[in-house]
């Protein structure tokens, strides 16, 4: 990455990391009575100190912060990581049956013990980061413990891929979903694509023999099950045995999944692999193509079996755009990818970034007014997705 254009984007999401969304969450986040973090600020700017507090959250700022020390070379960042890596272990992990709760009250009591496979992984993403940055082998062996747990209670041995959730106790429950949006189905796209990236930045501190196979497993699953072999858009939602039960396309899970995949087969250095990868990934961008405006934006989901569309622009959605088509640039030359993600940049830029208060809005909509309904800070809205591009981009450039 060394052109003028690039340059300059790089000059820009630095400046907007560094200066809008990491002082953001380190400063009007911080919970000084309970510990922590706040579980909620909401669209308007409200810092609820009595909101629960959750599990992908506290894993998410972990990332965040670690990733930030280790790429900008900030020791003050170590210190916001350091604070979600102590309530994360102190708080989060189930002593009794193993893993990480689900939810917490704002006191830091568990509130809902649920093991989603989804916040495991988060939790291995969070603390493989931190050991990335400090060596503290605790946090290393904290991520092999909860890589042991998906292993024994998610994967299945049958069929292959991981089971959503599981009950405090790693029974059986009715209910699977994420969210209320979701579909209950006891396999999901968006769980194997978490588990997924996870299982990839722990393989980069640590070169296990069963966690390698069950990366070259999960891209397998990615390729030959949820990848849709005729329109390359992903298949969001499975029962047991890998029927298919989607009704929607996701375009920001398809953009981002084109570079998570590969970033995976990059990982274990095989060159096969890579190859083979590098194909389906460029076929995923150009299919997430569909969910791009005029204006350089990309809608959130188009329900096929309905005719309806969501067209708001979601912040992690743009953010998931930018670095998914600076990575399909750089595998295929193609400057149409290029000039995608930096029109997504500018779109975000201009309407996303709320430079008044801090951080992103949740959405804008197709008037471009933004959305004060949903979270500034909360149990989804969190510092990944725009923190991710940002340092994905300084870290690619740096590279060159």
């Amino acid at each position: 990455m060394s052109t003028k254009q690039l340059e300059i984007l790089k000059a820009e999401v630095r400046e907007e990391l560094v200066n809008n969304i990491l002082p953001f969450w380190s400063g009007r986040m911080i919970d000084s009575n309970y510990g922590g973090f706040y579980g909620r600020i909401d669209g308007s700017g409200r810092v609820y100190d009595d909101a629960d507090k959750g599990c992908v959250l506290n894993a998410r700022i972990l990332w965040t912060f670690s990733s930030a020390s280790r790429i900008l070379k900030n020791p003050d960042y170590l210190k916001t990581a350091e604070r979600s890596k102590d309530y994360l272990l102190d708080h989060f992990f189930d002593k009794e049956y193993g893993g990480v709760y689900w939810l917490l009250d704002h006191k830091g009591k568990m509130k809902d013990g649920k093991k989603q496979i989804y916040a495991q992984a988060f939790a291995i993403y969070g603390l493989a980061e931190y050991y990335r940055v400090t060596n503290d082998i605790k946090c290393l062996n904290k991520s092999i413990e909860l890589f042991r747990l998906i292993e024994k209670q998610s994967f299945d041995n049958k069929l292959g891929g991981y089971f959503e959730a599981f009950s405090r106790e790693w029974g059986e429950m009715d209910d699977l979903r994420l969210s209320a949006k979701d579909a209950n189905e006891k396999k999901t796209m968006n769980t194997h694509l978490h588990v997924l990236e996870a299982y990839t930045n722990l393989y980069r501190v640590w070169k296990d023999d069963l966690l390698k196979k069950q990366l070259y497993s999960l891209i397998n699953v990615f390729t030959e099950k949820i990848v849709n072999s005729r329109t390359f858009n992903l298949n969001m939602f499975f029962d047991e045995e890998w029927n298919d039960k989607t009704d929607l396309v996701s375009y920001g899970h398809n953009i981002e999944s084109s570079w998570l995949i590969y970033e995976a087969a990059l990982a274990l250095g095989d060159e096969a692999v890579i190859n083979v990868v590098k194909k389906i990934c460029l076929r995923i961008a150009e299919a997430s193509k569909a969910g791009i405006m005029k204006d350089g934006s990309m809608i959130y989901e188009n329900f096929f079996n309905s005719g309806k569309i969501d067209s708001d622009r979601h912040w992690w959605v743009q953010a998931e755009t930018v670095i998914g088509f600076i990575n399909a640039w750089t595998l295929s030359g193609k400057k149409e990818y290029l000039d995608l993600s930096m029109a997504a940049w500018r779109f975000i830029s201009d309407h996303l970034v709320d430079r008044k208060n801090g951080e992103w809005f949740w959405s804008v909509d197709q008037n471009l007014k933004p959305n004060l309904k949903e979270d500034k800070a909360g149990f989804w809205k969190c510092p990944y997705h725009d923190s991710r591009m940002c340092l994905e981009i300084i870290e690619r450039h740096d590279a060159e």
